[in-house]
């Protein structure tokens, strides 16, 4: 799931999830864009082939995201989970939830933070209308 840091447009995962009536407390891998596409130059300029799971390291749940969301830009901000049961029954396709492994581009790219750190760094921090240090 790419992910920008661009929280006014409507199309971000971020603001789309904020305007639901209710999450699913899954985690996946996501990818910050911010991040990752600069180092898809760096993969060009190095001519580096191959596949590639281009995500950052880790997982991250729906409700980790908002409870980021809340803390650096809304602290007002609340939300309602659903179950998979409950999904199901609302959404046409059915979603994958899954845990890429990043270690051929972490090792290539050790620099290349944990999904939860480029999301405070990349997303919340400059983003952020709240005090949260």
């Amino acid at each position: 799931m790419p992910i920008s840091s661009d929280l006014s447009n409507p199309r971000n995962f971020i603001t789309k999830i904020t305007r639901y009536d209710k999450v699913v407390d899954i985690p996946n891998s996501m990818t910050i864009l911010d991040e990752l596409l600069p180092i898809s130059i760096e993969m060009a300029k190095r001519n580096l082939t191959g596949i590639w799971n281009f995500t950052n390291p880790g997982v991250v749940s729906h409700n980790e995201i908002l409870e980021m969301y809340r803390d650096y830009i809304d602290p007002n901000f609340s939300w309602k989970n659903f179950n998979l049961e409950e999904q199901a029954k609302v959404i046409v396709a059915p979603r994958s939830n899954n845990e890429l492994d990043t270690v051929k581009l972490k090792t290539e790219f050790p620099e290349l933070l944990s999904i939860k750190e480029s999301l405070i760094k990349n997303v919340f921090k400059p983003n952020q209308k709240t005090s949260k240090a």
